[in-house]
């Protein structure tokens, strides 16, 4: 197999988008456009990388870090120019070359091995990855001969009325001899309207020269689709949310409603997993076997225990252990542990706090920097007071313990194991194991005083 080298266009401001934020650096299903790109070019065995930049775009640059190299467009005078940024890096090699825009995350990397494939194996010197669509307006058309080969690239503005007719497009993605695309670089002229220098002429220029130019038709034109402005970007979005949920269908998750389903690109599902309409799973989340999502829960970076069920809750950043039940309404907060078979009801939120094996809280609570035992209940209305305003603090509470109704746990402090705190308590000090401890005023009545108040009023 030849060496394979890959250029990504990722210069333009976008304007159409009409954004503060660099067009590559919007995001698809939550990930970069430009980041689909690398992703998938990485899986097409490539010897080396290289994206071009604009001037100012330090923040495309900080995203790509050190995934590929990178140089800069100073002046954005066209997409022939920007790909002759990369001369300095790629000039005297042999090899493929593919040359692909950063505005394109739907192309597959199988689309692109099935281009670099095609492009060697035909021996061309330039391989067009083309699509057929219903309605070609607006891009360029390729225009074969009789014996099917490509005759050249006829922009829409350019075309006559028999040419625009033709439903095969350029989708603006090609394949190169690395050292037959730089040579002809230097031939491109900027002699038009925009005074820039365009990199589909290097496919005129190589016919005239007499080398072999050779088409690839993708079969899915929708994943040719390039982002340049927000309508656009909703479709790239529900298209690579198809994709996905489609994948996870295949595999064996049942999604009732894959058009209200957010699943994100990295997430992992097992079998059996059941996904109600409105749920969002995102970032390296993992949703292990039989467990239950949604409807309407919000999930990022968890791993999920088999048989769980969430309802209408959301989770961040934290561990969830099997056969638990969440919500609805609840709130899972970063770097919370749950144990397998607790139960984190409605209105209840747990914050950097280990839940573990058999326990509940099971409503309107908040559990922060905490360390709860097996077999622990926390009734309604308990908090674990842990911030004075400078410093947090841990509140452990140890097996079997039962925490009543109403009550405050001051920490720094913990509650022994199998002891009991009673309802409205609020403990500031630790409690022994097997203990039960009451911290509340006495009750007081004083009959007839009421009268006494509304008459008063």
């Amino acid at each position: 197999m030849a060496n394979r080298y890959a250029i990504i266009l990722a210069a333009g401001q976008g304007t159409r988008m009409k954004s503060k934020l660099y067009k590559v650096l919007h995001p698809v299903m939550g990930r970069p456009m430009v980041q689909h790109v690398i992703d998938q070019l990485k899986k097409a065995q490539l010897d080396e990388m290289v994206t071009v930049v604009g001037h100012g775009a330090e923040k495309v640059a900080e995203h790509i870090g050190d995934q590929c190299q990178l140089v800069i467009q100073e002046e954005q005078l066209g997409t022939g120019h920007a790909a002759m940024q990369a001369e300095d890096l790629l000039l005297d090699k042999d090899g493929t070359t593919i040359v692909v825009c950063g505005d394109t995350p739907l192309i597959t990397s199988e689309t692109y091995q099935a281009l670099f494939d095609h492009h060697e194996q035909e021996n061309a010197q330039a391989t067009i990855l083309t699509a057929t669509t219903a309605n070609p307006t607006g891009y360029g058309r390729v225009i074969r001969n009789e014996a099917n080969e490509v005759e050249r690239i006829v922009e829409q503005k350019d075309a006559n009325e028999t040419e625009l007719r033709v439903n095969e497009i350029n989708t603006g993605t090609y394949c190169f001899d690395n050292k037959a695309l730089f040579q002809a670089l230097k031939n491109v002229s900027n002699d038009n309207a925009q005074g820039e220098y365009y990199l589909p002429d290097v496919i005129e220029i190589l016919k005239k020269e007499n080398e072999k130019i050779s088409a690839f038709m993708t079969v899915d034109f929708e994943e040719t689709l390039g982002v340049n402005d927000r309508i656009a970007l909703a479709q790239a979005e529900k298209s690579m949310k198809k994709r996905i949920n489609e994948g996870h269908m295949r595999n064996g998750v049942t999604i009732i409603d894959p058009d209200h389903t957010y699943i994100g690109p990295d997430v992992q599902i097992e079998p059996d997993v059941l996904i109600h309409p409105g749920s969002i799973i995102e970032g390296d989340s993992v949703i292990k076997s039989e467990a239950e999502i949604g409807p309407h829960s919000e999930i990022h970076n968890c791993i999920v225990g088999e048989q769980t069920v969430m309802k209408q809750s959301v989770a961040n950043d934290s561990n969830i252990g099997k056969r638990v039940k969440i919500g609805p309404y609840a709130h899972i907060r970063p770097e919370a542990a749950i144990g397998d078979e607790a139960k984190i009801g409605n209105f209840v939120e747990v914050k950097k706090a280990a839940i573990g094996n058999g326990s509940k809280v099971s409503h309107l609570s908040y559990i922060g920097d905490a360390e709860v035992g097996t077999n622990v209940n926390i009734g309604c209305g308990t908090i674990t007071v842990n911030y004075d305003g400078k410093n947090k603090f841990l509140t452990t509470i140890e097996d079997d313990a039962f925490i009543g109704c109403n009550s405050n746990l001051i920490a720094p402090v913990t509650v022994g194991k199998s002891s009991y705190v009673a309802a409205g308590s609020t403990i500031t000090k630790h409690v022994p194991e097997d203990s039960l401890s009451v911290a509340r005023a006495r009750q007081t009545n004083k009959e007839g005083y009421a009268s006494r108040i509304r008459n008063r009023k």
